[in-house]
This record gives C-alpha cells, sequence and structure tokens, in this order.
C-alpha cells in the first residue's frame, strides 16, 4: 500500500500542482481576485487530484489480472459524471446533467495523447486498433456536439442516433487478453479495491465544484484558456487511468479507457434525455 501512495505520485503531478496554484493565484492577482479563497481552492484541486491519482493506482493494481481492464476503468472513471447526472435528475434540472458528461468527450482523446507522449509509447499507441479508435471517437464527439447544436424538438431524434451508433461499437470493441497475475502479491491492493472506487467517486464528484470555485473567486479568463485549463481538470481521472495502464505497456487497455468512457458518456447524456422527455 505504501509503495502504491508513492507511486501514485510523480514529478508530473508536483508540476501541474504547481501549475494549477500558479495558474489560479495568478490570475487573481492579475484579474483583481480574491488571493485567499483562490489559494484556498487551488489547495483543494491539488487534494483531490492527488487522491484522484492514488485511488487510480490502486484500482488498476486490484484488476489488472482480469480481462478486460480498459473497459473496466472506463466505467469506473465515468462514475463521477453518473453522480452529476443523478444529482441533476434530482435537482431538475435535467438538461445541464445531461451536458456534464458530454463535455468530456472533447478532452479525453487530447489526454490520451499526451499520455502517450509523456510514456513514449505513441507509435505503438497509434498502431494499436487504429479504426476502432478513430471511429469511436468521432462518432461520439460528433454526437456530443450535435446536442448543443439541435433544437429541444429533435431530441427524441438525438436518443436514437446515438443509441443506434453507440451500442454496437461498445459490442465491437477489441479483445484485451487475459493477464495473469501473482495472487498473494496482488491481496493487499484488493482489499482496498472497494474504497479506492468510493474515494474515486466522492473525488471526482466535488472535483468539477472545487474547480469552478477556484475559477470565480480567481476571476479565471473565461476564453479558450480557461476552458482547456477546467476542462482537463476535470478529465483528471480518465488521464491518470491513461498514464497508468501506458506505463505498464497496456496501450489497447488506455485506448479502450477512452472510447469506453466516451461511450458511457453518450449513454447517461441518452439516460438524462430520456428521463426528460418522459416527465416533460
Amino acid at each position: 500500500m505504501r509503495q502504491l501512495i508513492l507511486s501514485s505520485v510523480t514529478r508530473l503531478d508536483i508540476v501541474v500542482w504547481l501549475l494549477v496554484m500558479t495558474f489560479f493565484c495568478g490570475s487573481s492577482l492579475l484579474f483583481q481576485g480574491n488571493l485567499q479563497l483562490s489559494f484556498m481552492g487551488a489547495s483543494g484541486i491539488i487534494m483531490e487530484m492527488m487522491l484522484i491519482g492514488l485511488s487510480i493506482e490502486i484500482i488498476i493494481e486490484s484488476i489488472k489480472h482480469i480481462k478486460g481492464i480498459g473497459t473496466v476503468t472506463g466505467f469506473i472513471t465515468n462514475g463521477p459524471e453518473a453522480l452529476c447526472l443523478v444529482v441533476g435528475l434530482i435537482a431538475g434540472d435535467v438538461l445541464f446533467a445531461a451536458s456534464t458528461p458530454l463535455g468530456s468527450n472533447f478532452m479525453n482523446p487530447i489526454l490520451l495523447v499526451t499520455a502517450t507522449i509523456l510514456c513514449k509509447i505513441t507509435l505503438e499507441t497509434f498502431k494499436t486498433k487504429p479504426l476502432y479508435s478513430i471511429i469511436t471517437i468521432i462518432s461520439t464527439a460528433s454526437l456530443a456536439v450535435s446536442f448543443y447544436l439541435i433544437p429541444e424538438s429533435f431530441y427524441t431524434y438525438w436518443l436514437i442516433i446515438a443509441v443506434i451508433v453507440t451500442v454496437p461499437l461498445f459490442f465491437l470493441r477489441p479483445d484485451e487478453g487475459e493477464e495473469e497475475s501473482d495472487a498473494m502479491h496482488h491481496e493487499g491492493a484488493r482489499r482496498w479495491l472497494i474504497p479506492a472506487i468510493l474515494l474515486l467517486l466522492g473525488t471526482g464528484y466535488f472535483l468539477d465544484p472545487v474547480v469552478s470555485f477556484a475559477a470565480e473567486h480567481s476571476k479565471a479568463p473565461k476564453g479558450v484558456i480557461g476552458f482547456l485549463v477546467l476542462a482537463s481538470l476535470t478529465s483528471w481521472p480518465e488521464f491518470k487511468s491513461c498514464l497508468a495502464l501506458l506505463g505498464r505497456r497496456k496501450p489497447l487497455a488506455a485506448i479502450l479507457n477512452i472510447t469506453i468512457s466516451n461511450i458511457t458518456n453518450i449513454w447517461l447524456a441518452a439516460g438524462g434525455i430520456g428521463f426528460y422527455l418522459l416527465i416533460k
């Protein structure tokens, strides 16, 4: 367990934490925000990112012997989006709840490419099931974009198309094969699997409100830079999963982590839209 904690914090994490602190506190100074609250918000983001990294390392170490680890992590890292969707449905803000998971479909592929570069495994990853990866990423991103462009009267058609497109993509996903594992070696990590999943869900759910708090009080710019920073931070679970899987030389698992995450995002949004259409 101690080894996992140490491995979950890398030099990249420390650099990103410093950039987070510099971005929000620097923005507060430049745009006359509240420096103290900006520092608190940035510190909260750093704590959340650290806990997310730790929980993902434990989860992947616990399940790396099973078949389909990329698919499993794709579902698990979407837990926070699912929680946001449920909270949105309970609050009655269904459209906002449905749009929450769709935003990740644009940033996930970019973070996958970034992870391959950092792990020096870009060419090998791009040669792994490229046709499936390209079709799935373009399809799910296009569905996400189209949702924001269509009027409400077209929601039913969007829902039908989303199901027709994504269900086959899920069942046609490549087979990852089976991993061998030393049961005794991973026994300690497996004991922490459920707590790690709960920790990931909790930290992932609160990451977006914490980021929004820091952005509000730092008066961070609302343009492209601000969007990229916030979108990257809220997709941190997927990014850490890709880094962990690529670090273990599992490019197909990393690809499936992103593609299944994108497919699941569409399903979550479709569920929210379907609920909205039933109760309106």
